[in-house]
């Protein structure tokens, strides 16, 4: 009986103690997946966006459409580069429910190549051989070397 007699206090500090962790661990994911995102998207999708600060995507639209002679989604995605110093940049699109990826450099080449800050550019995208849009899709943008 003795033991029950605390089990009140116990609680009450579980919840003090940890419950404040679980509600700061649930308020900083909350909005992560909007960080990146350009602020008109022409795709009918759920879209997590994973994007580097250094970067700032400025157009995201994806159509059904044909590459190589062959049925295609494709996506063009436009990206600025928002740093001080002149960048490379690696942009994956994953097509979650279709078990699917694609990615492009950006640009592509040049010498060095690089973004200069202020600048933007803008890449197709294709999946070639994929003649519906996908549901739910997932985009990274990483900084990468120049070299």
């Amino acid at each position: 009986m003795k033991r029950l007699k605390n089990a009140p206090w116990i609680a009450f500090l579980v919840v003090c103690v940890i419950g404040p962790f679980g509600l700061a661990g649930c308020a900083g994911r909350a909005g992560a997946g909007a960080m990146g995102a350009p602020e008109t998207v022409n795709c009918d999708a759920k879209i997590s966006w994973e994007v580097v600060k250094e970067a700032k995507l400025t157009q995201f639209d994806c159509a059904l459409g044909t590459h190589g002679g062959q049925d295609s989604l494709i996506f063009n995605v436009g990206i600025e580069n928002t740093s001080d110093t002149a960048l490379r940049y690696r942009i994956n699109i994953f097509l979650e429910d279709m078990d699917k990826a694609a990615g492009h450099l950006v640009p592509r080449k040049g010498k060095p190549p690089v973004l200069e800050p202020g600048k933007s550019a803008s890449v197709k995208i294709p999946f070639i051989g994929t003649n519906q849009e996908s549901k739910k899709i997932l985009v990274v943008v990483k900084t990468i070397s120049a070299d």
